[in-house]
């Protein structure tokens, strides 16, 4: 999850390496098949080992996300298979891998690849590149799929929730040559585990403790970028707690890398896991604390913090489609929660900017597909807008704010299951405004797109009771 602005384009470009002997194939545990993935670092060769578990033409890879700024697939160009007649390629929507003559995929393959940094779209970057040498490697990112064939595999759908696939979460090993890896907040030697769900960190980055949150800060990232993650994390961590309840699990680890300088930028991007925060930055717009960049700092804190109650640590979406739901909930938890801290904070500006980018992103398609077209800024900007409106039901109805909505949400049968779909939170709204053309707007909006959005916009606002005014057609918030 980035925002960024960006002014120059990253070129990135992968290397290969030499190859040693394959890993032996798997045995089956308890009766079980299953894929085992060794990576090894070993100075600056990284390996993939995969020792699969059935004979079959193709394995596609289950996240297979596309680069943020080209819209390009990064596994082809960065992977590089050293198993003779195997390659690795774009099929449809996902990465696979298959033969050349369509005949089984060998049970050992060896892939050689280059980490570096790269902000996905909508999913977890795969790996965060520290200044001292340091990487993180996401977990999820090694997970396959057995298919029948190339064609199969070309034709899975981009959005995997509720579709029933065969194969499980690959069981992955992680060693480095140097010594003991990062592994939850952990230095381990060589773990094992199955869908783990993190960041597996390689190399010497400092780990420290502190009021609510362990830190793993880059180094090199600008000194008061770094106090700032430190001590503002927390404290809007215990915001949250106050207003919505404790988040589940146990201390969280922040861990901040720093790509460099680069001119013309100033981007924060970042991602929530189970226990972890992981976040980004680059560029010279964040080398100083002017008041722009500490805002933005806050913000995009506030944001990722609030997923522990709105998002994969909380109350998740069922469906991609859905990602409106948390994506634009953390960033009105966000606003709400700076502006409590921070007098000086401008939010009506920054609701300003969601409602304006709602609209622009809204026009003449549903937003529920913006994935599909690369546009998942509108579930941020659209989530949030729609999250005005369902606060203000509550404040009429109920008196309170967003994070009451959210705390009934959590607390309450909805979110008994950690899953918030979209049928329920339109029925809580229009439990709350007694009013069921709102939900049908919202819908309209998702599933059909509207040629003005602004005109339906001025609708919900108006009937659900959000402060606003038209100036030559544009909706402005009071």
């Amino acid at each position: 999850m980035r925002l960024a602005a960006a002014f120059a384009v990253l070129s990135l470009v992968a290397t290969s390496a030499c190859a040693a002997a394959p890993m032996a194939p798997p045995a089956q545990i308890a009766g079980k098949p299953r894929v085992e993935t060794v990576v090894t670092r070993d100075g600056d060769l990284w390996t993939v080992d995969y020792a699969f578990d059935r004979d079959v033409p193709a394995w596609a890879f289950f996240q297979s996300a596309l680069l943020r700024e080209t819209r390009q697939p990064w596994r082809p160009a960065w992977w590089s298979v050293q198993t003779p007649g195997v390659v690795l390629d774009r099929q449809g929507d996902r990465d696979v891998l298959h033969t050349l003559d369509g005949s089984p995929v060998p049970r050992t393959v060896r892939i050689v690849m280059r980490p570096q940094p790269g902000d996905l779209e909508a999913e977890y970057d795969p790996a965060l590149i520290f200044t001292d040498g340091a990487v993180a490697l996401y977990s999820g990112q090694f997970d396959v799929i057995p298919m029948p064939s190339v064609a199969a595999a070309r034709a899975l759908p981009v959005d995997l929730n509720g579709v029933d696939v065969p194969g499980g979460p690959s069981v992955v090993t992680w060693r480095d040559r140097a010594g003991p890896v990062l592994f939850k907040g952990q230095r381990v030697a060589a773990p094992t585990a199955e869908d783990a769900k993190t960041y597996v960190l390689f190399g010497e980055a400092a780990v420290k403790g502190g009021r609510g949150v362990t830190t793993v800060i880059d180094p090199g990232l600008p000194h008061w970028l770094g106090d700032e993650l430190a001590q503002f994390t927390p404290r809007v961590m215990d915001f949250y707690a106050q207003r919505v309840g404790p988040h589940g699990g146990d201390q969280p680890t922040l861990m901040v890398s720093w790509t460099g300088p680069t001119q013309h930028l100033s981007s924060m991007g970042g991602s929530v896991l189970p226990g972890l925060i992981s976040m980004n930055f680059e560029g010279e717009g964040v080398l100083g604390p002017d008041k722009a960049a500490l805002d933005r700092a806050h913000w995009f804190i506030g944001h990722e913090s609030a997923h522990f109650w709105m998002g994969s640590n909380g109350l998740e979406y069922e469906f991609a489609r859905d990602a409106w739901i948390t994506e634009g909930g953390a960033d009105l938890m966000a606003v709400r929660a700076i502006a409590a801290i921070d007098p000086t904070y401008d939010a009506r500006a920054e609701l300003q900017t969601e409602v304006d980018d709602c609209v622009r992103l809204a026009a003449g398609q549903p937003v529920a597909t913006a994935y599909q077209r690369g546009d998942h800024r509108a579930y941020y900007a659209c989530g949030a807008v729609w999250g005005l409106v369902i606060e203000a039901a509550q404040r009429a109805r109920m008196g309170g704010d967003y994070f009451d909505v959210v705390r009934g949400f959590k607390d309450g049968p909805v979110g008994a299951d950690g899953k918030l779909t979209r049928d329920e939170w339109l029925t809580q709204l229009t439990r709350l405004s007694g009013d069921p053309t709102l939900a049908i707007d919202i819908a309209r909006m998702l599933d059909d797109g509207v040629a003005n959005p602004s005109a339906v916009l001025a609708r919900l606002f108006e009937r659900s009771g959000v402060a606003y005014r038209l100036d030559a057609g544009r909706v402005v918030l009071n």
